[in-house]
């Protein structure tokens, strides 16, 4: 149902283009906006992933600079079936974390230093399920393309002020479509884009949860996220506020409810989701690998694998092994 709902809302933001460029210039406007929207979707779908690395100062990192958080998104890169994409690592006391990337095969997961030092294991290995899931529903290109779309139409937008207005124009409809063009149409495309980013976020929960196995770890990283949200402030992510609908919470406020204007189902809900699928048994709480169950959870992180070889306790948040301050709960 969530699929032909983000289908049905890409369309109606398509149309919605199409129908502010014929606004502006008519017939002959409408084939221009077209022409110039197929240039946007085509650069991003190719370079949106390194711009918005780049944009949060994102460094790449493996099994020898990150060996703990590298592992945890390689096995659940495994149990998902998806190639093993791209790790970073945000320098950012904010807890957050998103994934880019144009398909599966080009993807890349980030998490920030202090998601790293906030969760215990088990929660950065739902975070990243989460992400993992945004990866192979393919969110990342939508989201992409609705960014794009809802950009060229407030592009247009301003287009109509200087150029809507001349009565030598094609406008077919006078000074009204230009007040269509400039308030309504840009206002609708940023509705449809918050709400196609609400409903792809309900999808990554329920998915990542059958990733990592158990839907309370999820829950339990959203709420200490959203808590970290609003209590630090993510300046890259105020200089950059398109990128917002990226992150697994709002990282430029704490949005309390599905409000008109939140790129982000409300917290409270999403993690009542989670509650009521691990209350129904939906996903098993399955044990960690090569620990019996009823181990403790703690003792080497979710998977049950000791750090690399080499890895020192306390060279970062990243390396250092369950018992560290990640396995504290609040």
């Amino acid at each position: 149902m969530n699929l032909v709902r983000t289908a049905m809302l890409l369309a109606f933001l398509t149309a919605l283009f199409m129908a502010v460029g014929f606004l502006v210039g008519g017939t002959g406007g409408m084939i221009i906006a077209f022409f110039v929207a197929a240039g946007m979707n085509l650069f991003s779908y190719w370079n949106s992933d390194k711009m918005v690395l780049r944009m949060h100062h994102a460094v790449e990192v493996d099994a020898r600079t990150a060996p703990e958080f590298y592992r945890i998104v390689e096995d659940l890169a495994h149990n998902a079936g998806l190639p093993m994409p791209r790790v970073f690592v945000i320098q950012n006391r904010q807890p957050n974390a998103f994934a880019t990337g144009r398909n599966p095969e080009n993807a890349a997961v980030a998490a920030s230093t202090g998601l790293l030092e906030t969760l215990s294991d088990e929660e950065v290995a739902a975070v990243m399920a989460h992400e993992l899931a945004h990866v192979q529903n393919r969110d990342t290109l939508t989201m992409t393309i609705t960014a794009t779309l809802a950009g060229a139409i407030s592009m247009l937008g301003n287009f109509a002020l200087f150029f809507g207005g001349n009565r030598n124009s094609n406008n077919p409809f006078g000074f009204v479509g230009v007040l269509v063009a400039m308030i309504v149409a840009p206002f609708a495309a940023m509705m449809v884009q918050m709400a196609i980013s609400r409903t792809r976020e309900y999808s990554a929960d329920r998915r990542g949860a059958e990733i990592c196995g158990n839907p309370l770890w999820l829950a339990s990283a959203l709420r200490k996220i959203a808590l970290g949200a609003g209590r630090v402030v993510n300046e890259d992510a105020e200089r950059n506020p398109a990128t917002a609908h990226m992150f697994i919470i709002n990282p430029l406020n704490g949005q309390r409810m599905d409000g008109l204007f939140s790129t982000h189902p409300a917290t409270e809900n999403r993690i009542a989701a989670l509650e009521a699928m691990a209350a129904a048994g939906a996903v098993p709480a399955a044990p960690a690998r090569g620990r019996a169950p009823g181990a403790e959870d703690s003792v080497a992180g979710p998977w049950g694998k000791p750090a690399a070889p080499g890895a020192k306790s306390g060279q970062g948040p990243w390396g250092r092994n369950g018992s560290s301050q990640r396995g504290s709960r609040s």
